[in-house]
């Protein structure tokens, strides 16, 4: 991990909202009505022209760790050289014991923390092992899971945090390009509030469309019971079937909260859209900038009792519409349709049409840049037009913190990601992330409109460029 001048250090999954205080006193933690819930139903069969995609329904034996097949169990304070208390300031460690992480026997699984005699908090957190979920073409994807969040509410409830939610798949390895590849907030709740919290992280932090480190949220009461005393059905719709796309969040089937494309504009959307897919991750944290910020202060206390554990009865992906999701890095055969770009011009570099694993963030000389580049990212920029005389170079601005021995490529490719380079030039450390210099490369000769693509390539894994925006000349 290294650190910018002027940007966050590790820009980590779901770092917590600033939320007004004033939002959560209007909020009841009082137990409504009974409602008649069943314990534990199946996944429900698909509705009418939707297919299931994946599921699990935790009819393991009691005492017994979810399936290998399906899940990651998360251990520890953090991801390997990813930031600290998983990036949100919880305090807890995550265990694979079976105390914090079982079957139930009833068709549950439980995620428990406890506390032990020094005072320290476990619990757990696991992640599918699938990475690839999103809409078919023209489709819509929806995750859902039926679950009751820890039944604990008032003082002994400082805390408490569960979540169930998605992450965009490029942050699996990397732990550095958290918010621009998406986080899909299904469920949060907090300190035993009787509400629950669909949220949508995207873009760069801080700022940026999704006014991080906050994100664009939306709460409500749970339907009939709380959301403590009873099981309650969360779900999220990534609508593609429609133009502009939205994102949809509901509590046992009532929409509470819409994202548009449009608000979010781009490259946000296609950032967090133009990967491979998600991952979904359940857990119960302790603490951290969430449920202290509702608190106004630090939690847990002294108050707050251990052993609540969420129940989950099930957890399930639908998706509706033909066709497959298009490949992540599918080349177009002919040039694209839509305005030309002046490839003599400047281009700016955050302006790409598609990415892959580029994270766009504020640049000291003005604008935006785009950075955390290492082997294997690329960017990709539509309707580059040469015409009929072939430049001689290419210029970018570029600038690196790299350390010592780390440097790379910045290379052009013409129509695809893996075709040849036509040019290129190596970067080093340029004594600072937004240290800026202009670059030369020799090109071989192209005419006519293209989509160009920037690669990065690297023999070492760690990030070693950023971009502010490059040029052809003849």
């Amino acid at each position: 991990m290294h650190t910018r001048p002027g940007a966050p250090a590790a820009l980590p999954a779901r770092r917590r909202k600033r939320l007004a205080l004033a939002l959560f006193t209007a909020l009841t933690t009082t137990v409504l009505g009974g409602v008649a819930v069943t314990a534990n139903a199946a996944v429900p069969t698909p509705a009418p022209g939707w297919s299931l995609v994946w599921s699990d329904d935790f009819d393991g034996a009691a005492g017994t760790l979810p399936s290998s097949a399906n899940w990651i169990i998360d251990l520890g304070t953090s991801y390997p050289g990813g930031p600290p208390n998983w990036g949100t300031g919880e305090i807890q460690t995550y265990t694979n014991s079976t105390a914090n992480l079982s079957h139930d026997g009833a068709g549950n699984l439980r995620i428990t923390p406890l506390r032990d005699s020094g005072g320290g908090w476990t619990s757990a957190r696991i992640e599918t092992v699938r990475t690839d979920f999103k809409p078919p073409a023209g489709g819509v994807l929806a995750i859902e899971g039926r679950l009751q969040v820890p039944n604990v509410t008032g003082a002994p409830a400082a805390g408490y945090w569960p979540a169930f939610w998605a992450l965009g798949s490029p942050y699996r390895g990397n732990y550095q390009n958290w918010p621009s590849v998406g986080e899909f907030d299904v469920m949060e709740n907090v300190n035993g509030i009787n509400s629950v919290w669909g949220v949508l992280h995207c873009g760069f932090a801080p700022g940026g469309p999704c006014d991080e480190f906050n994100g664009i949220g939306a709460s409500r009461t749970c339907p009939g019971a709380t959301c403590q005393s009873a099981f309650h059905t969360y779900r999220f719709e990534w609508d593609a079937s429609v133009s502009p796309q939205e994102l949809r969040w509901y509590v046992d089937g009532e929409q509470y909260h819409t994202v548009t494309q449009t608000r979010v504009g781009e490259p946000a959307w296609s950032q967090m859209t133009s990967h491979d897919g998600y991952f979904l991750l359940l857990n119960v944290a302790m603490g951290g900038a969430f449920p202290n910020g509702v608190a106004g202060g630090t939690t847990p206390t002294a108050a707050t009792v251990p052993g609540r554990p969420m129940l989950v009865d099930y957890v399930a992906v639908y998706s509706r519409g033909a066709g497959t999701a298009p490949p992540t890095t599918a080349p177009p055969t002919t040039p694209p349709p839509g305005e030309a770009r002046d490839a003599y011009a400047t281009i700016e570099a955050e302006s790409f049409d598609g990415q892959y694993g580029v994270q766009v963030e504020d640049a000291t000389e003005g604008g935006e840049n785009i950075g955390y580049l290492r082997n294997g990212d690329w960017a990709r920029y539509d309707n580059v037009e040469f015409g009929a005389t072939a430049p001689r170079d290419f210029v970018a601005r570029v600038a690196s913190g790299a350390g010592s021995g780390v440097s790379g490529l910045v290379e052009v490719r013409l129509d695809s990601p893996t075709s040849p380079p036509i040019g290129s030039f190596a970067i080093g450390s340029t004594g600072g992330w937004q240290s800026w210099r202009s670059v030369p490369g020799n090109v071989a000769g192209p005419t006519g409109r293209h989509t160009v693509y920037l690669t990065f390539t690297s023999g070492q894994p760690n990030d070693f460029v950023n971009v502010n925006w490059f040029t052809f000349r003849r």
